[in-house]
């Protein structure tokens, strides 16, 4: 069989799994009003008809017409259907992958319902699946599945990470007893974090350990497999995504944890609280929640006393996609902020109709879209500088790392913090 011929096989295949996963409804809907371009961040950014998101998911949509449609059969002409050639395969991989985030936005203004963002996803399923999906996302992928991590971190540079940030904490905190716990079993709680508050931004992990600390909680981190982050979700592969969620969930029995909690990561909240029980065709043993709704319940039971008089400058707050609009964590971070802060606003538009900040999708790993993305990020530029705000809260490292850069490149004069660290800013210890 020829390579061709076999590539053809698989991308058939996957098609045809994920459309049963879909509904064919969603495949059919389109009525190309274009009216889903004044929603898309991307197109708003440049707007040329390959941005537009209905013409996206039109890619995706042709091969579904040529395989599973009658007219697609036997006159794929009439009807626009595409053969599952490697040239088209190689045509869909930058519209599918560097022309869209996959944010949903598109979905739920268009006004048939159309789930633009789903159909896209079969588009980078069936890539996945024919060995295409772009080199440095899978090298994310292959470094969770090889080393537990995205990032390849060792345990010892876990451990190593950790204990200076506990005695930088004693010191904060006047507190001899404050520690972060590593792979100690029994406790409440096993805490998955983004590696880049290992790497990066420990600032974070510091953060959340005096709150859990403060608030007495029964803890730990694994040092086996810690990170929050899926990035099988975002390359479309979704065995390597089933992979990486049975890790987190193995490793939480394994130590004997009533819940795992979910670090400030818009994806991999929706990975693992949404996605990942479809992907392992059975609900979790254990509870799943975010930080969110954990620092939440911390400061309405009275665990941690907070003063908003600690955080004076203005804060504005930007929405993760899959956080928000696809995982329906929405008024948890508004309430504490409303509580932590002494000048909260809002941008506008906001909660599920906020726009992309453009580093969704997987769009920081693949380079060759980096102009784009930031290009992309211009409207998010534009919302933050309309509040006056001198600090944007973000519950997403990924919305972090792409506001950096936008706060850079657009000269807003912002600092980008997690909410986790704008609460311990407040907190009266």
């Amino acid at each position: 069989m020829s390579d061709a011929i076999l590539i053809d096989k698989k991308a058939r295949d996957a098609l045809r799994k994920a459309i049963k996963k879909l509904g064919a409804y969603h495949l059919h809907a389109c009525v190309r009003c274009g009216l889903c371009g004044e929603t898309c961040h991307i197109y708003l950014a440049d707007p040329v008809p390959e941005n537009l998101p209905g013409y996206k998911a039109s890619k995706v949509i042709s091969f579904f017409r040529r395989y599973h449609t009658l007219l697609g059969r036997i006159a794929p002409f009439l009807v626009g259907a595409r053969n599952l050639t490697p040239e088209a395969l190689d045509d869909l991989v930058e519209t599918v992958y560097g022309r869209c985030t996959n944010c949903g936005r598109c979905g739920i203004n268009c006004s048939i319902g159309l789930d633009v963002s789903s159909v896209i996803r079969i588009g980078r399923i069936i890539l996945a699946e024919s060995g295409r999906v772009p080199p440095n996302l899978q090298a994310v992928v292959d470094n969770q599945l090889n080393t537990g991590n995205q990032m390849s971190i060792t345990p010892d540079e876990l451990k190593e990470t950790t204990n200076w940030i506990s005695e930088d904490l004693r010191i904060e905190m006047k507190d001899d007893t404050v520690r972060i716990p590593v792979d100690e079993p029994g406790k409440n709680i096993v805490y998955l974090i983004n590696p880049r508050e290992v790497k990066f931004f420990p600032l974070s992990l510091m953060a959340a350990a005096g709150i859990f600390h403060t608030a007495k909680e029964s803890w730990t981190i694994s040092s086996k497999f810690y990170d929050v982050t899926n990035y099988g979700f975002y390359s479309g592969d979704d065995e390597s995504a089933t992979k990486i969620t049975r890790q987190a969930i193995e490793e939480s029995e394994r130590l004997c944890a009533r819940e795992i909690i979910l670090s400030e990561c818009g994806h991999g909240f929706r990975a693992f609280r949404w996605e990942g029980p479809n992907w392992m065709e059975k609900p979790y043993a254990v509870r799943v929640r975010s930080i969110l709704e954990v620092l939440l319940e911390y400061i309405e039971q009275g665990r941690i006393k907070v003063d908003p008089s600690k955080n004076k400058d203005r804060i504005t707050l930007h929405d993760p996609c899959n956080l928000v609009r696809w995982g329906g964590i929405i008024e948890p971070q508004r309430k504490i902020l409303r509580r932590v802060a002494s000048d909260f606003v809002e941008m506008t538009p906001n909660r599920e109709q906020n726009y992309c900040c453009g580093g969704g999708g997987g769009m920081l790993s693949m380079s060759e879209y980096g102009d784009r993305r930031i290009a992309s990020g211009k409207i998010k530029a534009d919302q933050i500088r309309a509040t006056g705000a001198k600090i944007v809260a973000t519950p997403c490292h990924n919305c972090a790392d792409q506001l950096l850069e936008l706060n850079k490149k657009y000269k807003l004069g912002v600092e980008i913090m997690s909410v986790t660290e704008i609460v311990y800013n407040a907190m009266v210890v």
